[in-house]
């Protein structure tokens, strides 16, 4: 496979329902489970509903640009090879360390967060012992093999998607008043400034909190390089998560917005040690369901193990890729007996428990680390579409006709043009009251990522003189998966 440079090359272990319930599981976490009720105080129920929607469709079109990329070269830390062979290598080197960099302090994060929710149970048991036993677990289920990390994502996907159904059901009920005692129906939509509150800048801010949430669609791409059949299970991943996406999201947060007024406090919790007032929980005690709290503790817990294991994963094959590439030392591109790039995935560890120590003993260096990765998922983002873009006007340019791609995205220009304009107003976005204000501290804490992708891009570019690479030159020729298959044999 001509983008895998390298003798060695990671396995094919991933089933077709690894895959879609990898790309499922990646972006139904604490963003829905927690946060999804400040967005609904935020900007109403109404704003709230629009501005995931929106965040939903913008999605789509961009795991539609992935997916086509993905078919014609799938490789393991896909987007770094995308934006090296489309746009310039500069970009592929930047996005590629970035993305890394994003996903392992990721992993520090959500074990950091394991011990905040174990305290629900355990509130007197010391909190590092949780998060060692979690960081330990995520390293032993990566060291083994690709098909244990898809085994245990596609169950705890499941478990997560099983939650929903049920608080659908049970929210469904409550409205109409078979459960819950008194129906409240509608009422909540048109409650005092409902359904749309702060109108246009209130749904602008809901539209950064859904971004965070649907932060990690974009795996569906980094498990091509190891999917069994990728040509299949790819397209197949992209079409069914987008409606799962917007069933659960739309139909969850409209639950949530009839059963609990937009004013009621209770939706101000934003973390997962809130769980006792997630709004899935609240719904589920006013239906009646006295355990709920315990039962969305465990649910929030495996939210939390799931996004750390898919991090591990992600940072792991990012950096893998990136040695074969030439953009990070050859020996993390080593691969083990079982298929794992094991340099690679310890590397990853060791930042991830570096990055969890400096919170135990230098919480203002760890809020550093955390912020410098806030916006990198919607950096990565913004690299996938303008990938997309070039690779198509390159693919037309040199006389290929679309019949020849395994997939290809529909509504092109559109669809990747406007993942880079929303990408845009979302990076801008994030922080316009300390613009507005003056808090230059608050904008630095928030944008940090922002110039350290930059001095990756433009130093490497500056040691490198790379440059954007003619459309006429871009190699835009599929991987050869018969001969990788040989390769393998």
């Amino acid at each position: 496979m001509e983008a895998e440079k390298g003798t060695q090359h990671v396995k094919r272990g991933l089933k077709s329902r690894h895959v879609s319930m990898i790309a499922l599981g990646g972006c139904i976490g604490t963003g829905l489970f927690v946060a999804s009720g400040g967005a609904i105080s935020k900007a109403g129920p109404g704003g709230a509903l629009v501005a995931y929607v929106l965040m939903g469709i913008m999605v789509y079109f961009l795991m539609t640009s992935l997916g086509e990329m993905a078919t014609n070269l799938p490789v393991s830390g896909s987007f770094s090879t995308y934006a090296a062979k489309y746009v310039d290598p500069a970009l592929g080197f930047a996005m590629g360390w970035n993305y890394w960099f994003n996903w392992a302090i990721t992993v520090a994060v959500d074990v950091s967060t394991v011990s905040l929710v174990m305290a629900f149970w355990f509130p007197h048991f010391p909190a590092w012992i949780w998060s060692a036993v979690a960081l330990i677990l995520i390293f032993v289920i990566n060291a083994l093999a690709v098909s244990a990390f898809g085994e245990t994502e596609f169950w705890m996907s499941l478990i997560k998607v099983i939650t929903i159904i049920i608080f659908l059901i049970v929210g469904f009920l409550t409205i109409v008043g078979i459960m819950g005692g008194h129906a409240t129906g509608l009422s909540n939509f048109t409650y005092k400034q409902a359904p749309f509150v702060h109108g246009i800048p209130g749904i602008i801010s809901v539209f950064v909190v859904a971004g965070f949430s649907f932060q990690g669609t974009e795996l569906v791409g980094i498990t091509a390089g190891e999917a069994d059949d990728p040509q299949k299970s790819v397209p197949k991943a992209i079409h069914e998560v987008f409606w799962r996406i917007i069933l659960f999201y739309f139909l969850a947060i409209f639950v949530i917005a009839a059963v609990i007024p937009y004013t009621s406090p209770d939706l101000l919790g934003s973390s997962a040690s809130d769980v006792s007032i997630s709004p899935f929980t609240i719904v589920f005690e006013r239906a009646g369901l006295a355990a709920a709290a315990s039962v969305m503790n465990a649910v929030i817990l495996t939210s939390v193990i799931s996004s750390a294991n898919s991090g591990m994963y992600a940072s792991t094959r990012m950096l893998y890729s990136m040695a074969d590439e030439g953009y990070a030392p050859k020996f993390f591109g080593k691969i083990s007996k079982n298929g794992i790039p094991f340099l690679a995935l310890l590397a990853t560890t060791v930042v991830a428990l570096l990055t969890f120590l400096t919170s135990l003993v230098g919480p203002q260096i760890y809020l550093w680390l955390v912020a410098a990765s806030g916006l990198t998922g919607f950096i990565a983002w913004f690299g996938i579409a303008l990938s997309h873009y070039r690779f198509r006007r390159a693919f037309i340019k040199q006389g290929h006709h679309l019949d020849e791609l395994k997939y290809h995205a529909t509504w092109f220009p559109f669809g990747p043009l406007l993942c880079l304009i929303l990408c845009i107003v979302v990076i801008f976005g994030q922080d316009i009251g300390s613009f507005v204000q003056g808090k230059w501290f608050e904008i630095a804490v928030t944008y940090i990522s922002v110039p350290l992708f930059l001095i990756l891009f433009f130093g490497y570019k500056l040691v490198h003189h790379t440059h954007l690479i003619p459309l006429d030159q871009v190699d835009v020729s599929p991987a050869n998966l018969d001969d990788e298959q040989q390769a393998h044999n």
